[in-house]
């Protein structure tokens, strides 16, 4: 295999000992717990069944810390994806979205080939603080029903994001105090409890507390629907349909924009979660193995019923504060998910919707980085805001898609007529 594309793992096995792999083992072990109710948050937020979040988290997981050129990057489902996702889903159904997330990988794969990952780093902050930005949003607006226990009118299924605004103002009269109830005590118990314990993770106890809360309440008082209610909950392992799904040419080009959007957005993401992890444990990634690495596990991923994954910052950070080294670590967070999905699946069905809700809405605000986007608005000039604030706009308005799209096209115009300008200057 040609050095640029080693995987970190060869390198991080030699001289591997008993004491790093209990290190690994405990990280791996403490990062599946915070995995599993995000992973099924996110798989809900993204408009698939809760299971297809820990199918995301199990395959994507393995074959980065396989493949992939970081020692401690986690890999799974993020929110950034949400939107994308529940959007191909929408309008090509899972036989959309699974072609999409293929085609991402192999073009994922490509750009490590091509050695392209040094360049993810060109691309303009403004763009990747204002979609991130709009996720955020969506992502917040897209749980406002079930954090409130809203009832839609029937037929009434909004898809884009003002719809569901709109649906949900018109809905606010089958609102569900039990459910406030259960939001609120939810957010409450994610926002203070790491001030007091940092050892267990907060989402953790929300789903406990509130879960058997709600299955005491439900004896007298069925107010709050849990997952269960919901969806389906499936065991074991996932079955797929190949023999159904539709591989015309007409169905690939009516994705292949998205399989753009999803590996652009797997890239930016797995690579800026690599350089924050560098600088936690003074090493430095490789990028095109990186790439690589996503890609196959992208692919990976959906042939196991998943959907689309990239590297998270959040999970990658948990990793190397418990102790993680190594990308063992990693595998053994998707062998501990892989033992849940076969065992102890049913129980995820008693998690209140509320603190599903609550859990994205934490998830929403720490990814929105408020603060930069504050802070570009106060310190940059007129045409970088606009960059951002279109971006931003577009995102939450139509689409991740449209919003990287004319994003780029906005700041490569102000870009060229910024340097004519400035030519023009000089030669005066």
């Amino acid at each position: 295999m040609s050095f640029y594309l080693k995987p970190k793992l060869f390198e991080a096995l030699r001289g591997y000992n008993t004491k790093k792999f209990i290190n690994d083992l405990t990280a791996g072990i403490i990062v599946a717990i915070i995995a599993l109710p995000l992973s099924i948050a996110l798989a809900l937020a993204s408009g698939v069944e809760p299971a297809c979040g820990i199918y995301t988290a199990i395959a994507a997981g393995f074959f980065v810390a396989l493949l992939g050129g970081s020692r401690v990057q986690i890999a799974g489902p993020t929110a950034a994806f949400a939107t994308i996702v529940a959007s191909i889903v929408a309008e090509n159904g899972m036989n959309g979205l699974f072609i999409a997330t293929i085609l991402a990988g192999i073009i994922l794969v490509l750009m490590g080939i091509l050695k392209l990952g040094s360049l993810i780093r060109f691309i303009p902050k403004t763009i990747t603080v204002g979609f991130t930005g709009g996720i955020a949003v969506t992502i917040f607006i897209g749980q406002i029903k079930d954090f409130l226990g809203l009832t839609y009118a029937d037929g009434v299924k909004p898809v884009e994001t003002i719809e569901k605004l709109e649906a949900n103002f018109e809905s606010l009269s089958t609102l569900s105090w039990q459910s406030v109830v259960v939001g609120v005590i939810s957010l409450a118990v994610l926002i203070f409890y790491p001030k007091l314990e940092k050892r267990i993770p907060p989402s953790l106890i929300a789903v406990l507390l509130c879960g058997f809360a709600v299955a005491f309440i439900s004896v007298f008082d069925k107010g709050v629907f849990t997952i269960g209610d919901l969806y389906t909950i499936k065991s074991g392992l996932p079955k797929i349909d190949f023999a159904s799904m539709d591989f015309s040419i007409n169905t690939i080009l009516s994705v292949l924009p998205n399989a753009f959007t999803i590996a652009l957005l797997a890239g930016i993401e797995s690579l800026l979660s690599c350089v924050v992890a560098d600088g936690m444990i003074d090493d430095k990634h490789n990028p095109n193995a990186e790439l690589v690495g996503q890609g196959v596990a992208n692919i990976a991923s959906v042939l196991f019923g998943g959907i689309a994954a990239t590297g998270a910052i959040a999970r990658t950070a948990a990793n190397i504060k418990n102790g993680g080294r190594t990308p063992i670590a990693a595998m053994i967070h998707s062998v501990v998910l892989l033992l849940v999905i076969l065992f102890l699946m049913p129980y995820a069905s008693l998690i209140p919707m509320p603190t599903i809700a609550a859990i994205l809405f934490v998830v929403a605000y720490n990814m929105s980085e408020w603060r930069h986007f504050v802070s570009v608005i106060k310190t940059k000039n007129m045409s970088e805001i606009s960059v951002l604030l279109v971006t931003f706009v577009l995102t939450v308005v139509f689409d991740l898609v449209v919003a990287i799209i004319v994003g780029m096209i906005l700041y490569i115009i102000i870009e060229a007529v910024r340097r004519i300008t400035k030519k023009g200057v000089v030669e005066n």
